[in-house]
């Protein structure tokens, strides 16, 4: 019997006659040795590339331009210069004695028994009248506190950090007070006060809450209003306060410093 191929398009319309053809068997039937042929081809050519890939990888690092080598240079030391013998290196400086004095407390040594000496150490009478040390010294409750710097660097000046808090009136040991008290600056705010002419009219009657602060040579400056009254009161009770002479500053630990004040300021008309 002769061998029948049953993919042949022949035997494929046999097959599907008098059937729907639309259907996809038929047309899978009918592209399937196309189909195959392409899958064999797109197979063998992406193991072909993967097989060649390395070697390809190689060849081309091969063609690249190399990197140059940067060149060691050997660097010859010069000798250092010889030692003059007429120089002489200068004492070691003797420290000034300290400002309280001192007596000896050196740390324990671990030493021979043929070379113990004893030595009286000291008691603790002798260690509330003096400071420990290296060695037994009188001290000079006249001199200054020498640091011992580095080689090369010479004293150096203390620095001074300039108090610019602005302190509460409240907290204050001495608060800051106008030439001849609070009457004469409560004087000075009814002689110099002058009525709004809006506020007059409204009849606008009240208090303005002022702050300023009192600078460390008694200017009055940041002269706020804290409570406003309206009318032109808060300028005039403003223009006041700043045009005030100056104040005798506040004091904190000896020292003038910036101090907050506040305080209010009345406009009240005459019957």
């Amino acid at each position: 019997m002769s061998k029948i191929d049953l993919f042949n398009k022949e035997w494929i319309d046999v097959v599907f006659a008098k059937k729907n053809k639309a259907y996809g068997a038929y047309e899978l039937r009918q592209t399937n040795a196309s189909n195959t042929a392409k899958s064999l081809f797109i197979a063998s050519a992406i193991f072909i590339f993967l097989f060649l890939t390395p070697r390809l990888y190689a060849l081309l690092k091969g063609m690249a331009p190399e990197e140059p080598v940067e060149e060691v240079k050997e660097v010859i030391m010069q000798p250092p210069p010889p030692i003059n013998p007429e120089v002489k290196t200068p004492p070691p400086v003797e420290p000034p004695p300290p400002k309280q004095d001192q007596v000896k407390f050196p740390p324990p040594i671990v030493k021979p028994d043929n070379e113990v000496r004893d030595e009286k150490p000291p008691t603790v009478e002798d260690l509330k009248k003096a400071d420990p040390g290296q060695k037994t010294m009188e001290g000079d409750p006249t001199a200054d506190v020498v640091q011992i710097t580095a080689a090369g660097e010479g004293p150096k000046q203390a620095v001074v950090v300039e108090d610019n808090t602005v302190y509460s009136f409240v907290s204050m040991e001495n608060p800051p007070t106008f030439p001849g008290g609070m009457d004469k600056f409560y004087k000075y705010i009814g002689d110099n006060l002058k009525y709004p002419p809006m506020a007059a009219e409204n009849n606008i009657q009240g208090k303005v809450f002022i702050s300023f602060t009192v600078e460390k040579d008694g200017s009055v400056t940041d002269v706020k209003v804290d409570r406003k009254l309206g009318y032109g009161t808060d300028e005039e009770a403003v223009r006041v306060v700043k045009g005030s002479r100056r104040w005798n500053p506040g004091m904190q630990n000896g020292k003038p410093v910036r101090v907050k004040y506040n305080m209010p300021i009345a406009f009240t008309l005459q019957q």
